[in-house]
């Protein structure tokens, strides 16, 4: 198994310089890749094989021309080949995914991933870390690294604000035991715009609605940012500022998921959840704002990993199970439920029944049959 932990770093002026310039040739690298690229596979129209026919040029072919791409880290611009590779390799396995796009310098995270190579990364002392090109940097180590795994590759990027991070993957044998559930300890859980979920026990973890409290004091600050001088230091100073609100709100975020997954996994051993798409569901209902703010698509990726760290299962319904107009005692199935009918009454049984909760039931009920438990 594969696992990655995320720590604050604190480069020099030099090696900011240098990581910032690293930044700069790996979207440099990729883009001109990509140009080649897709020069080839128009030229070719053969599809998913065109890299084993016609190979584009390599990051190295590049540095002739360009000498200041000898200054940075190699391995970081052949990630950047392996990105481009991958991205047509997704959108010819899944054309809805969208063709393979340019990075921009202001719209694309500023990132870069080197791999290790017989201890090009490693560990110098508890507050510093040695990375290829970088040398000697000092960092946060709030947690200690796993005592048998492998480093594998790190991902160093910097936040909208100016803070720097290093994302570092280990690899690990699992000696995990698979855990078989039993029907009290599953849960399922059903989307609610308001609340980020209702589950089959009626409970919701009220979510406090974060982006919405902080868009008063977000909405005066932009206004500021919108009238300072483009390429000013004034309208960096304000840019900075509403990062740090942004970056908040995210935190805020993340940290209430996290605890709704952890308090989730260490209960149950199985969850089930319904296959949403909600970027849809964000863009039809008008509920674009709520969708965003309450992060469920986050949400379901903490519970998948926590979930499979314990030996347990996250169970994915699909989207067209009528989970909400299906009365969970007798199975009749209402096919004239609106999405204004909150509470309905089963004509077939006589259970009123809550929208929401009814549909948490019957995901659990659609769990326990795709387990096979009774």
């Amino acid at each position: 198994m594969n696992i990655a932990y995320k720590y604050r770093i604190y480069p020099s002026n030099e090696q900011a310089l240098l990581i910032n310039r690293t930044f700069g040739c790996v979207r440099k690298v990729y883009n001109l890749i990509l140009e080649d690229s897709i020069r080839v596979y128009e030229r070719s129209k053969l599809g998913s094989g065109i890299f084993e026919r016609q190979r584009p040029k390599t990051p190295a072919s590049f540095k002739d021309d360009l000498v200041y791409l000898k200054e940075v880290d190699s391995l970081a611009l052949s990630n950047a080949w392996l990105n481009v590779k991958k991205a047509f390799k997704n959108f010819h396995q899944n054309p809805s995914s969208g063709f393979p796009k340019f990075k921009s310098k202001h719209r694309d995270k500023r990132r870069y991933t080197t791999n290790n190579q017989g201890g090009t990364i490693r560990l110098i002392d508890y507050n510093k870390i040695r990375l290829p090109k970088l040398k000697d940097m000092r960092i946060k180590l709030h947690r200690p690294f796993p005592d048998n795994g492998i480093l594998k590759s790190a991902t160093i990027s910097q936040t909208p604000k100016g803070d720097y991070y290093i994302s570092i993957l280990f690899e690990y044998e699992s000696d995990i035991q698979n855990v078989i559930p039993s029907p009290d300890k599953v849960i399922g859980l059903d989307y609610s715009s308001r609340s980020l979920y209702i589950d089959s026990e009626g409970n919701n973890p009220n979510y406090p609605r974060l982006f919405r409290k902080a868009q008063d004091k977000l909405a005066k600050e932009q206004k500021k940012l919108s009238r300072r001088m483009k390429g000013g230091s004034n309208r960096n100073k304000q840019r900075i500022k509403v990062a740090k609100l942004h970056e908040k709100t995210a935190n805020q975020r993340k940290d209430f998921l996290h605890k709704a997954s952890r308090q989730i996994t260490n209960v149950y051993e199985a969850v089930v959840i319904e296959d949403l798409n909600m970027r849809s569901l964000a863009q039809c209902l008008n509920l674009g704002k709520s969708t965003h703010d309450n992060g469920y698509g986050m949400l379901k990726t903490f519970l998948k990993y926590k979930l499979e760290a314990q030996g347990k299962q996250l169970i994915v319904v699909d989207r067209f199970f009528p989970s909400s107009k299906r009365c969970s005692s007798c199975h009749y199935r209402n096919r004239e439920l609106t999405l204004a009918d909150r509470i309905w009454e089963c004509p077939v049984c006589g259970e009123v029944l809550d929208r929401d909760i009814n549909a948490a039931m019957n995901l659990r009920d659609e769990g326990l049959r795709i387990l096979g438990i009774a």
